[in-house]
């Protein structure tokens, strides 16, 4: 919580605290903007529980106020967005992910699972989704007239189905008959494997997720579905 106001400090222009987190707090970063994201973390650290939801609530209270005064051309310019140079709007899209993808570390670290129910689940995952023929093509190096279905079960089921010609991944009209591999995964899984949550090999040891058909290029799949950096 304390990062997801941090977040919405710096988006709505307020200044960084003047603070200097320990190397305690800065073991677990991995990158400069790691580090940079655990100074709003480590100046909260302090506060309490209820100070720390107060300051999310109002922090995002004044971004929800400064959303709804936007124009459709505010929403089309142009600015820098953690893919680069793009409308505002897909910017928009990109922080609707995030933020649900930390909400359900939350959800996960209290152990009260679900909203994946929400259309910000809908809007996550398809993001995630949207990579799958990429991924497959591209990462996984499938061959050309490779097909792929990703079965999705639970609350937010989806069957992807992909096929490969000429390098590319496209999405399918229609599921094949008889695919070069089947990964079937529930929607949780699927959600921290695409989100970087969950190590990739530790679920294909656990049973989580079932292949049939070509079990090396399915296992390659699953081990490169993270998009988030």
């Amino acid at each position: 919580v304390s990062h997801l106001a941090g977040s919405e400090t710096g988006i709505l222009g307020d200044p960084d605290p003047d603070h200097t987190p320990g190397e305690e707090a800065l073991a677990h970063t991995r990158s400069e903007q790691g580090q940079r994201n655990e100074i709003v973390v480590d100046f909260r650290r302090p506060w309490a529980g209820a100070q720390v939801l107060s300051d999310f609530r109002a922090k995002t209270s004044r971004r929800v106020d400064f959303l709804r005064s936007r124009s459709d051309d505010d929403f089309a310019a142009e600015m820098q967005t953690p893919v680069g140079q793009a409308p505002m709007s897909e910017f928009i899209s990109i922080r609707i992910m995030d933020a649900w993808v930390h909400e359900q570390d939350i959800r996960r670290a209290v152990d009260r699972p679900g909203h994946y129910d929400s259309p910000a689940a809908a809007h996550a995952l398809n993001r995630v989704i949207r990579a799958m023929p990429f991924v497959a093509a591209r990462r996984a190096q499938a061959p050309d007239g490779a097909t792929v279905v990703i079965d999705i079960s639970g609350t937010a089921r989806r069957l992807i189905s992909i096929g490969v010609e000429g390098g590319r991944g496209r999405e399918l009209d229609q599921p094949p008959d008889a695919p070069t591999v089947r990964i079937s995964l529930d929607d949780e899984t699927f959600g921290c494997l695409g989100c970087g949550r969950w190590d990739p090999d530790e679920i294909l040891q656990s049973g989580k997720v079932s292949i049939e058909g070509d079990t090396a290029l399915g296992e390659s799949i699953v081990r490169q579905m993270n998009i988030m950096p």
